[in-house]
C-alpha cells in the first residue's frame, strides 16, 4: 500500500524528467548535434558501412536495444540495417581476461571495424575507460565517433566527430533517459532515410 509520501516521491521521478526534457526542448545546440548525428549515421550506411556500439550497465542494454532495432526493424517492415553491439558476453569476459577491462570494446572494434564505420559511444559521464579506449581505437582506424554523453562530455567529448550531450548533473537515470530519446529519434530518421 502506497503512502502519499511514497506517490509524491514516485511522481518527483516524472516532474524531473519532464524538466529536463523541457529544458532539451530549448535547447538549440542540442538539436544541432542530433541533425550531425543522423547525418553522420545515415551517410554511414549509404556509404555501404556499418554501425557499432558500445556502452557499460544500462547504456550497453541501450547500445544493444540500438543494434537490434536497426538489423530487426523499429517501426516499419524494411530491408536490415548493418549495425552490431559490442556486447558479446563471452567475447567480454575473454578479452578482459587477456587484455584487461578497459579493452573489451577497443578489441572488438580493431577485429570488425572498417574506415567509413561509426561507433555510437555511449557513457553518461563520458569517463567510461573503455568506452574511451574504444574511441581512441575507431579514430585509429578511420571510423567516426558518434557520442551519447551528459555531465560535461567528460574525456569522451574530445575524442568524438559529433557529440550529443545532455545538459543534466544530477543522477545518470535522468541522462539516461533521455539518451533511449536520442537512439529511438535517430532510429525513425534513419527508417525514414533507409
Amino acid at each position: 500500500m502506497n503512502t502519499i509520501f511514497e506517490t509524491m516521491k514516485l511522481r518527483d521521478h516524472f516532474e524531473e524528467s519532464a524538466r529536463l526534457a523541457k529544458d532539451i526542448l530549448q535547447d538549440a545546440s542540442f538539436f544541432e548535434a542530433m541533425d550531425r548525428g543522423v547525418e553522420l549515421l545515415v551517410n554511414c550506411l549509404k556509404g555501404g558501412h556499418k554501425i557499432m556500439s558500445c556502452g557499460n550497465g544500462g547504456s550497453m542494454c541501450d547500445a544493444m536495444h540500438f543494434a537490434e532495432e536497426l538489423s530487426g526493424r523499429y517501426r516499419d517492415d524494411r530491408d536490415p540495417i548493418a549495425a552490431m553491439s559490442l556486447s558479446d558476453a563471452s567475447v567480454i569476459s575473454c578479452i578482459g581476461n587477456d587484455y584487461g577491462f578497459d579493452r573489451v570494446f577497443a578489441r572488438q572494434i580493431e577485429a570488425l571495424g572498417n574506415p567509413g564505420d561509426v561507433l555510437l559511444a555511449i557513457s553518461t559521464s563520458g569517463q567510461s575507460a573503455n568506452v574511451l579506449e574504444a574511441a581512441r581505437a575507431a579514430r585509429e582506424r578511420g571510423i567516426h565517433v558518434l557520442a551519447l554523453t551528459g555531465k560535461d562530455g567528460g574525456a569522451l567529448a574530445p575524442l568524438a566527430d559529433v557529440e550529443v550531450r545532455v545538459p543534466w548533473s544530477g543522477y545518470a537515470d535522468r541522462i539516461q533517459e533521455m539518451h533511449i530519446k536520442c537512439i529511438h529519434a535517430w532510429i525513425d530518421a534513419i527508417e525514414q532515410a533507409h
